[in-house]
């Protein structure tokens, strides 16, 4: 089967990329099921339920998140119904929401998705690595097919994750620097890994925010104001061409898609 796993979703530029690209790479790359990083779908910070509604229509699967899921307190109501929608699996017990999901793709076939957040340079939460296996052996009795978004910002620590979960998932994805890198490959025992797949918005920008509100900031160090660019508009991510029957990735390659 074949994933399409799509990196941050910025703002409205992000949306519309998704809205207009979308259908065209599904039907072009013959994409079973699609998992989309949406923390930043609301103006750049957060996700409303409107807009997960907006995304899951155009041909989205499963929404992943990050450290920006609790930005807008109208998501978590709906974190507690849907499991389509992501948090963090290694935020506390006590967190809202689902931290893992099993949906069907198009195709039938059940597919995992696990959501965790790294902690260096980030929050102090749970240990994405204990939470990673605990959450493995939960869903591997339900597909051999699993993808892990790893949000994070250090790319040490999601090289590390990959390593320890090499053999027991289908890829390990990160998201979060909204910079797509270039080291896609499949490790040893047979699991893709990217360790960013970068974003999906203006990229007449830095990171999809006005880059003259961010020169501001740098040069002056003031409060500054950051407003969503509006430029260039791309979709970047990733596909992962996955044996059902072993759970292994038979190949990955990045994608970047120009909204013209």
């Amino acid at each position: 089967m074949r994933v399409l796993f799509i990196g941050d979703i910025v703002g409205e530029p992000g949306r519309r990329a998704i809205k207009e690209l979308l259908p065209k790479i599904v039907k072009r790359e013959k994409a079973d099921f699609v998992i989309a990083n949406g923390e930043n779908a609301a103006g750049g910070s957060g996700i409303t339920p409107m807009l997960a509604d907006e995304l899951l229509g155009y041909g989205v699967d499963v929404i992943t998140s990050g450290d920006h899921i609790w930005k807008r307190k109208e998501i978590v109501e709906r974190l507690n119904e849907d499991t389509r929608i992501l948090r963090p699996a290694n935020y506390p017990r006590e967190s809202p929401g689902f931290g893992s999901t099993v949906i069907a793709a198009r195709s039938g076939i059940e597919v995992g998705v696990i959501n965790l957040q790294g902690r260096v340079f980030m929050q102090a939460i749970e240990c994405p690595f204990r939470t990673a296996r605990a959450e493995v052996d939960k869903l591997k009795n339900k597909t051999r097919v699993i993808i892990v978004d790893i949000h994070a910002e250090a790319t040490s620590e999601k090289m590390a994750l990959g390593w320890f979960l090499d053999g027991l998932v289908s890829a390990i994805i990160g998201t979060h620097t909204h910079v797509q890198t270039a080291d896609e490959k499949i490790l040893p025992k047979g699991t893709a890994f990217l360790t960013d797949a970068g974003m999906t918005g203006p990229f007449d920008s830095v990171i999809g925010r006005n880059k003259e509100q961010i020169l501001t900031r740098f040069i002056s160090q003031l409060p500054t104001r950051f407003e969503m660019a509006e430029g260039d508009i791309q979709l970047h991510g990733a596909i992962i061409d996955v044996d059902e029957k072993s759970g292994k990735a038979d190949s990955i390659k990045r994608i970047q898609e120009k909204l013209v």
